[in-house]
């Protein structure tokens, strides 16, 4: 019981400072993959750290999972390389017995993984999707931007104005270009505001000029105006039509048991199968070789982790288009990889060694013949 509990103390820190650098890493990298999106007209810049928050949220199954399988593995091969599995070794317990202490560990963080996989990630990407949707509905008046073009929601306005003040409810050199009724026209003014009238909104232009000409006939009206109401649009309040399988929730992708549905649900039960498999294979590849030093065992379990969550978005993929049935794809990645790790772990325990058939075994210098 107390190798049991020093082993657990040390998992605890290792997990927790693994967790910390790959969340911070991860923050990192989708900060800067976030803004670019929210530079390219995809999210509102206002909620560049929400999308963050909820896109890291989505991310935390994987981080878990990689943290865990690297604290085993690290914890394991430092007790290899301090000589401390010769203790274990020499009480009679091999590498099989490590499984309970580690389960133990675990399985609160497994628990976690479950939840975040069928009931967080979903709910993540769900706001996410709300957020883009919003940003995409929003009025013509809170698109336009100082010194850029800005489109319409509809895409038959499009609008500049050079500088604005007031909050944006006034602007100087405004400029609007309309296709919209089988005319189109192009109106330019030396400024603007806005104004409420009734339920709507209406941009109020003063001394400009409006170039007006009809679908189909050449002919142009230019008209001057010392002051030009033209109604803007406004916010669309409607709920989003587009949900993506990904913010569905784990319930109603079992309902429906499409093909994209399906594909999306071996995603998520493939995050809690990949940590459970993790625990392992950690167990199995842990080891000291002075040769290579502890830099080679983490280089090879970042080499699996990369391979195996690599097969589950291939996996996705191939469900969603129809290539590999959903309970096939389970059975043979989870599957064999657990009865790989399983066999591996036993091998390991046993110490069996492959020998080349018809090899005998070297005989022991002073043995009787």
């Amino acid at each position: 019981m107390l190798f049991h509990s020093s082993l657990r103390k040390e998992l605890a820190r290792s997990f927790g400072a693994t967790l910390v650098v790959l969340s911070t890493v991860v923050m990192t990298m989708t900060l800067i993959r976030t803004v670019g999106e929210a530079s390219r007209g995809t999210f509102n810049p206002t909620d560049v750290l929400i999308v963050m928050g909820y896109t890291v949220l989505s991310d935390m199954p994987t981080i878990l999972s990689m943290s865990l399988f690297i604290a085993i593995l690290s914890v394991l091969t430092r007790m290899f390389k301090d000589s401390e599995m010769v203790i274990w070794f020499g009480s009679g317990q091999g590498m099989v017995s490590l499984v309970k202490p580690l389960l133990r560990f675990a399985w609160p963080i497994l628990v976690i993984i479950f939840v975040l996989a069928f009931f967080i990630l979903p709910w993540a990407f769900g706001r996410i999707e709300d957020l883009r949707d919003k940003f995409e509905k929003r009025g013509d008046i809170a698109r336009i931007q100082p010194g850029q073009f800005q489109e319409s929601a509809n895409g038959d306005r499009v609008f500049f104005i050079e500088t604005n003040e007031a909050g944006m409810q006034a602007g100087n050199n405004v400029f609007m270009a309309t296709n919209e009724q089988g005319k189109q026209t192009v109106t330019s003014a030396r400024s603007g505001h806005i104004e409420v009238i009734g339920p709507d909104k209406f941009l109020v232009l003063q001394t400009g000029q409006r170039l007006e000409k009809l679908h189909g006939k050449p002919d142009l009206t230019v008209s001057v105006f010392e002051h030009y109401g033209a109604r803007v649009g406004a916010d669309d309040a409607s709920a989003r039509t587009y949900v993506p399988s990904s913010s569905l929730s784990s319930l109603e992708l079992l309902q429906s048991p499409n093909l994209n549905h399906q594909a999306e649900l071996s995603w998520r039960i493939g995050l809690v199968l990949t940590a459970i498999n993790f625990i392992v294979i950690g167990i199995a590849a842990s080891g000291m070789n002075p040769r290579v030093g502890t830099a080679g065992n983490l280089g090879f379990a970042f080499l699996i982790f990369v391979i195996y969550f690599n097969m589950l978005v291939l996996g996705k993929n191939w469900i969603e288009s129809g290539q590999v049935p959903f309970a096939r794809f389970l059975i043979v990645l989870h599957g064999g990889a657990l009865v790989l790790s399983v066999l591996w772990l036993i091998k390991r325990n046993n110490n069996w060694a492959l020998r080349r058939p018809g090899r005998t075994p070297a005989a022991t210098p002073g043995a009787a013949p």
